[in-house]
């Protein structure tokens, strides 16, 4: 352990507790305090040896020595008050009273000491102070207009030195004047470097966090120029800091979030906290040129001087932290989806639920009704041609009822992803034929004309018969049930490259625009004012769409309100079934086909705006070996 640092802990011993927390504070404080214990102690020292050679003092140089000791009473102020500028400005009256004591004595104005009043504003210099500093030199120059002023009115006493002496100790006092100023200037520069070093490891430890910190600060003009900006914003934007100054950074928010950005840090210069969302501009760090994407941030800001903000007429900087949110904001949107797709699955239910009722009533009352009235044949009297009449419309509602279940069992099955497609070759001419000459009588009854064009030379192609005959009558039966009395249904197939195009037009009452996004869910029947005109589950096209999708296929939909609909369906020629799973595989793969297959049959209906019904006739007109079955 070295004499300096014994010196600094005994310094550090007499602090006051509230320099003891600061550095800077305490530096000061020590600077304070060291010279002029020193000075006492030494003072205190030289005086034995004063009188050993000069032998008993005057009364001056008594007093002139307890002056010299004195300053060992201001370390003890600062050390028990911790009050800095009134230890300097007791400093700097007792050196401005010991320099007036003995310049009065020694020739006023002219003695040696008169030197040392330019040293009073000099050390009051260190105490960082403007008043102290002010103090300190109007407390001189007073000093320096009594000297002249007693002086020039004769009131000095008449001292009895000679020339050589005054110039010897004219020399002491320039001498000592002068190394005591450049104690101070060391001091100073001490303090100025202790300063300095402490700055700069605050900035650093500053700057440490900002380079670690993954929220970006940063320091903002009240018209949104950015003055500063921390590195971590490269790392979230992927652009220099320097592109960020200025107004770079609100080049890159999103044009519709750049008002409620410029009047969040509007509001923070006026005093307030505010906090914004809004969109920013990011290039990632290695991708394609041009390539961009933004990302959603959070701002938190405030004035960085409230007294500042709390003034109208100044400008006030506002700071501000931003985080990446994007993740949340994902989030948030998923919960929105998923809120969304829950209320609409319970509207699906409620309409399904209304659907039932009405599709199962209705033939159970008629079943019910008619089979009543054959028990009690007897008692009515019914005759033959009645009996079969109840018993054919009895035959009727139960194969309503079985349409309806199996219906719904297909669509339950395709949802749980429990339907197999049995896979074979056959010739789809004669499935569309054959679909076709059954809904001809539906479409007589209708007052419908249905038209099919299907050539001769269509080929084979490999996928589940079953399933494509599903396909084609819920299409056209479709088209015939929302196609008015005098209309027309057209159904055509041909080959399309590597795929057979299926399609079904009609003249029919079309579907809103708003209905063409929802159409294909399950239970839905499209349009409020025809929705209880045409009986049916809603089911129809929703296993259309699920089927299709099983086969890999296309489900295009183009319609427009009152004018007509045009459903095409692109079935692969060749249909090859997934290979087979282990189970294992099935059990990790399941959610992940479930959704596949999903997202696939979503994807399958696009909202398009359809040919106007005079081209889609007109069309039909000119192609040639049309099959034409009318009432």
């Amino acid at each position: 352990m070295t004499v300096l640092s014994i010196i600094r802990d005994c310094l550090d011993a007499l602090l006051h507790p509230s320099a003891r927390y600061d550095a800077l504070t305490r530096a000061r404080h020590r600077a304070f305090m060291a010279p002029r214990l020193l000075g006492s102690l030494a003072a205190f020292a030289a005086f034995p040896v004063y009188l050993a050679m000069r032998g008993a003092p005057s009364a001056i140089e008594v007093a002139a020595f307890a002056w010299l000791i004195a300053p060992i009473l201001l370390s003890w102020f600062l050390s028990r008050t911790g009050r800095y500028e009134g230890a300097h400005v007791l400093s700097s009256l007792a050196l401005a009273g010991l320099i007036m004591a003995v310049a009065v004595t020694t020739g006023g104005i002219e003695s040696f000491a008169a030197i040392w009043l330019v040293v009073v504003p000099l050390e009051a210099a260190l105490s960082a102070s403007r008043r102290v500093a002010a103090f300190a030199s109007l407390l001189a120059l007073s000093c320096a207009g009594i000297l002249i002023l007693v002086s020039q009115l004769g009131w000095l006493p008449i001292g009895d030195t000679s020339a050589a002496e005054r110039g010897v100790l004219m020399a002491f006092g320039v001498a000592s004047a002068t190394l005591y100023a450049a104690g101070l200037a060391f001091g100073a520069e001490s303090l100025a470097r202790t300063s300095f070093a402490l700055l700069l490891r605050e900035e650093e430890r500053y700057r440490l966090l900002a380079r670690n910190m993954s929220d970006v600060i940063s320091r903002h003009r009240r018209n949104g120029a950015v003055q500063f900006i921390s590195p971590a914003v490269e790392a979230m934007l992927g652009v220099p800091v320097a592109q960020l100054l200025g107004h770079g950074l609100f080049d890159r928010v999103h044009v519709a979030d750049r008002p409620a950005y410029l009047t969040a840090l509007s509001d923070a210069a006026r005093g307030d906290v505010r906090s914004v969302e809004f969109r920013l501009r990011r290039e990632p760090v290695g991708s394609e040129r041009g390539q961009i994407d933004f990302i959603w941030v959070e701002l938190r800001c405030r004035p960085l001087d409230q007294d500042a903000g709390r003034d109208a007429t100044r400008e006030a900087d506002v700071v501000a932290v931003m985080r990446d949110v994007t993740d949340r904001k994902l989030s948030e949107q998923a919960l929105d989806r998923a809120r969304s797709a829950a209320e609409e699955a319970d509207a699906a239910k409620t309409r399904f639920l209304a659907t039932m009722s009405h599709e199962l009533r209705t033939p159970l009352n008629a079943i019910i009704g008619f089979s009543e009235m054959i028990a009690q044949e007897q008692t009515l009297m019914l005759g033959a041609a009645q009996r079969r009449e109840y018993a054919q419309l009895i035959n009727d509602s139960g194969q309503h009822l079985l349409s309806v279940v199996n219906g719904i069992l297909d669509m339950s099955k395709m949802e749980s992803g429990n339907f197999e497609i049995a896979s074979e070759p056959f010739a789809p001419r004669a499935s569309v034929m054959h679909c076709c000459n059954l809904l001809a009588l539906k479409a007589r009854e209708n007052g419908v004309d249905l038209v099919t064009d299907a050539p001769q030379d269509l080929p084979f192609m490999t996928g589940d018969p079953r399933a494509f005959k599903q396909i084609v009558l819920n299409l056209v039966a479709n088209a015939i049930k929302f196609t008015e009395r005098g209309g027309q249904v057209t159904v055509t197939a041909a080959v399309s490259g590597s795929q057979l195009a299926l399609g079904i037009s009609d003249t029919g009452i079309g579907i809103a625009p708003d209905d063409l996004k929802r159409v294909g869910a399950p239970f839905f029947q499209a349009g409020k004012t025809y929705q209880r005109r045409h009986e049916g589950t809603g089911l129809g096209l929703s296993i259309v769409k699920s089927l299709v999708a099983l086969h890999l296929g296309e489900l295009t939909v183009q319609s427009r309100l009152g004018e007509g609909t045009a459903v095409t369906v692109k079935l692969p020629l060749v249909y090859t079934p997934p290979q087979a799973k282990t189970s294992d595989q099935k059990t990790s793969d399941e959610k992940t086909s479930d959704q596949k297959t999903s997202e696939a049959s979503e994807s399958k209906i696009a909202t398009l705006t359809p040919v106007p019904r005079q081209e889609s006739h007109d069309q039909v007109q000119d192609q040639p070996a049309l099959v034409k079955k009318s009432a």
